[in-house]
């Protein structure tokens, strides 16, 4: 991790809460940081990384603006998290992409689309698009299955090594040595339970200084519904490769009953924690990195919310066009992926595991 302001402003903070330790018991990242008496950039990587923004620590620190200290942890570490996912990107030469990144994400999405929905009207026959289409094989009528696995494949498949090479980088940074067993589970544990975003117990001070679990909730409605949905693929490519079943199956096969659930998961909570950021106090934030925030959110409901709608028009003329702008969204977020705030649960993971070590 490169020397930066924002690093330099995350060590001031660091020294000082290090000094008071008044936050010790509202979540990792304070034992964390009680084990050291200097920071060097890595250190800070890993304890933003580690960081959960409950907002916790900023609503009880009695060195939050207005105090000439200007102790505010939540948006320093969320500055340096963003810096640390640029400078351990891989490969290098596409980190850019994470500047700016509300724009990207949007730009991709938008050209995501209008390039399925126009390559299928321009390499289809006419009226295939629009046509109606049922049975087995219906949705391979209008998307080869060929092009639809092979563009999948290969564009999930390298987000997977990008997003592992970033882990990869940031691991080797922080210089934490090799896993072991029973800290693996604990990290697995306190990932999956999101325990962090208890802040000291009683939930959150999210969108206010208030204690409140729901942003936890959204956060499992949104990750579980996400895993859901990768369950129905995977257990419809089970069936079509070694069962023979030919998509799109019935409503209470496996796969449309996980996808279903997954959808709504992911759409309740993407749409939560939109409106919960549209409404949340502004001055523990990064302001200039919300828009990115946004842009990825509004993809992850956009994909959820087009697969529902496709379900939903399977069997009509509108089926085409639906299959194609839901193809076009998973596109863009598999590209998106490596590039975009997603890359938080890998490196908040790998900092749940260091600090599951050190314990």
């Amino acid at each position: 991790m490169r020397e930066t302001e924002a690093v330099a402003d995350a060590r001031r903070a660091m020294e000082i809460c290090n000094a008071c330790r008044y936050c010790e018991g509202f979540c990792a990242v304070f034992p964390a940081m009680e084990l050291r008496r200097e920071f060097a950039a890595a250190d800070l990587s890993y304890l933003a990384n580690l960081c959960h923004g409950c907002r916790g620590c900023f609503y009880a620190c009695q060195y939050a603006p207005p105090h000439e200290f200007g102790i505010n942890l939540p948006k320093s570490f969320a500055e340096v998290r963003a810096e640390s996912y640029e400078q351990y990107a891989w490969p290098q030469p596409l980190a850019r992409l994470l500047k700016r990144n509300g724009t990207v994400v949007s730009l991709v999405a938008a050209m995501g689309v209008a390039l399925v929905l126009v390559l299928t009207a321009l390499l289809q026959s006419p009226g295939v698009l629009t046509g109606t289409h049922t049975g087995p094989g219906a949705f391979f009528a209008v998307i080869p299955y060929s092009v639809m696995v092979w563009v999948a494949s290969a564009t999930f498949l390298y987000a997977l090594l990008a997003l592992a090479m970033s882990a990869v980088n940031f691991w080797r940074d922080a210089g934490a040595g090799s896993p072991r067993g029973k800290p693996l589970l604990q990290a697995v544990r306190d990932a999956l339970t999101l325990k962090n975003l208890g802040g000291g117990g009683d939930g959150c001070n999210y969108p206010d200084e208030s204690f409140s679990g729901v942003r936890k909730w959204l956060h499992h409605a949104m990750f579980y519904g996400f895993m859901l949905c990768f369950a129905s693929t995977s257990v419809a490519t089970v069936f079509h490769h070694f069962l023979g079943w030919v998509a799109p199956y019935s409503l209470l096969s496996a796969p449309v009953i996980l996808g279903t659930l997954g959808g709504l998961g992911m759409v309740v909570g993407t749409f939560g924690l939109i409106w919960m950021k549209v409404i949340a106090d502004p001055a523990p934030a990064a302001r200039a990195l919300l828009g990115g925030e946004y842009a990825l959110l509004f993809l992850l409901l956009m994909v959820a919310l087009t697969g529902l709608v496709l379900l939903a028009l399977r069997a009509t003329g509108a089926m085409g066009v639906a299959l194609a702008v839901h193809l076009g969204f998973v596109l863009a977020l598999f590209l998106m992926l490596p590039y975009s705030k997603f890359v938080h649960g890998i490196h908040r993971s790998a900092a749940l595991l260091r600090a599951a070590m050190e314990r």
